[in-house]
């Protein structure tokens, strides 16, 4: 099964555990295959350092070399206009590309298209239900 994980979701697995947690560390063991772009990747990064200066350094941005290094990164070459934050259009991209089922994550903007083409868009709490044990 082929997903993307926007960043929200990584913030909260890494910093705040739940479902969030609970799909990065399927992702991990390589139970579900998650993709993502340099761009998605930088963006994990921007936001991963911002909270460590909120968080005063009690946890580093090596957890999250180690969740990018069990991603697939690709090159997307789609483009789509369709998020009301275009900011979110890379998701969408990226899942086309990585023929990617589900997106999963908690951004109100993305979960409102719900489904583009064939690709779904869950918040983690639906997905690990439905597809985690």
């Amino acid at each position: 099964m082929n997903i993307v994980i926007d960043t929200n979701v990584i913030i909260s697995g890494i910093f705040f555990g739940g479902y969030p947690r609970k799909i990065l560390e399927t992702v991990a063991d390589k139970q579900i295959s998650a993709y993502a772009t340099t761009e998605i990747i930088n963006e994990y990064y921007e936001i991963i350092d911002e909270m460590i200066k909120r968080k005063q350094g009690r946890i580093n941005n090596s957890v999250l070399s180690q969740l990018v290094s069990k991603l697939k990164i690709i090159q997307s070459s789609s483009s789509v206009n369709i998020c009301r934050d275009s900011d979110d259009n890379k998701f969408i991209e990226c899942a086309i590309d990585a023929n990617a089922l589900y997106i999963i994550s908690g951004d109100k903007d993305l979960l409102d298209i719900q489904k583009f083409n064939n690709i779904q868009i869950f918040n983690t709490k639906f997905f690990c239900e439905k597809f985690i044990r």
